[in-house]
């Protein structure tokens, strides 16, 4: 008995059922892991999509809370189609230069303000953020915090310290760089500010008014500024001041056209004029010496 052996014919058919049957068993395991983590998978993208909605949409957008800067989102996949929607969010800009209408009512209603193109917007993520928006007003979106803001007007100390805290004689409690490196206000006298970014006089209007300039303050959505303020955030308390600068300078009366450019070349001609003087009195002397000892040097030669 113990030297028996199957039929070779009978021994490949008991493997070949043997892996038939290991390939159906391992079919129906992956079946039920999929099974129990499809609904995992559902939730992650879910949490996802929401945790991206809150650190770069909240600025700009409510979900059900009214318009700030951009619409209000409640509703959103309603008013058009999902496949628009998911081009819009990859690329905003190119849909309003494409002429697209829907688009450019859109930045019609924005006053002009161009919605950023979203850091790693993908179709997948597009449609996530989108399915988000769709489950309408619940827990989830009940979380999504509009910035407080204050209603009552806006103070003489409230302009005086934003114009501080614009030109930097007021540091920013969390460390980040004066508005002035970048941007410009009517009211900062002088040269004006800097030209990396928009010229903040008439900002508070665009950014449809004190609720969305807070909002856009409190998270600001450009690539620039998300760089340097993600890290170095603007506190209420610096907030309201410098919006009451931006309101005070877009009422004040509009400087003479390319007077900051003028002042600049009338400051750059005198630094040259006065640098010419200087030097020509440090060289003046010594011209003079170096010529006195080439003539004694003469002198001597000929005697």
């Amino acid at each position: 008995m113990s030297d028996y052996r199957f039929p070779s014919r009978l021994r490949s058919h008991c493997l070949s059922m043997k892996s038939i049957w290991t390939v159906r068993i391992g079919a129906v395991a992956l079946g039920a892991f999929a099974y129990l983590l499809g609904p995992l998978v559902l939730v992650a993208n879910a949490q996802a999509a929401e945790d991206y909605f809150k650190q770069n949409c909240t600025m700009c957008h409510s979900i059900g809370g009214g318009r700030l800067i951009g619409p209000d989102l409640g509703g959103v996949t309603k008013r058009k189609d999902r496949a628009w929607l998911i081009r819009f969010l990859q690329d905003p800009k190119s849909m309003i230069d494409s002429g697209d209408s829907y688009a450019s009512q859109l930045h019609q209603d924005a006053n002009g303000v161009v919605m950023p193109t979203p850091p790693s917007m993908t179709p997948a993520l597009a449609d996530s953020i989108l399915n988000y928006l769709d489950a309408g007003p619940g827990a989830s979106q009940s979380q999504v915090a509009e910035p407080a803001t204050s209603d009552p007007p806006f103070t003489g100390a409230d302009v005086a310290l934003g114009k501080q805290i614009f030109i930097g004689q007021h540091p920013l409690a969390n460390g980040g760089p004066a508005c002035v490196s970048c941007h410009t206000l009517r009211t900062v006298g002088g040269l004006g500010g800097g030209q990396v970014g928009p010229d903040l006089t008439n900002e508070l209007d665009k950014l449809g008014g004190r609720k969305g300039a807070t909002a856009w303050l409190s998270s600001p959505p450009t690539t620039t500024m998300q760089a340097v303020f993600s890290k170095h955030p603007l506190p209420p308390e610096e907030i309201l001041p410098l919006l009451a600068a931006f309101d005070d300078a877009s009422h004040q009366e509009q400087p003479a056209k390319n007077s900051t450019a003028l002042k600049f070349s009338g400051f750059g001609i005198g630094g040259m004029l006065i640098g010419l003087v200087l030097l020509n009195a440090a060289w003046r002397g010594r011209i003079r010496s170096v010529r006195r000892s080439v003539i004694r040097a003469k002198v001597r030669g000929e005697k």
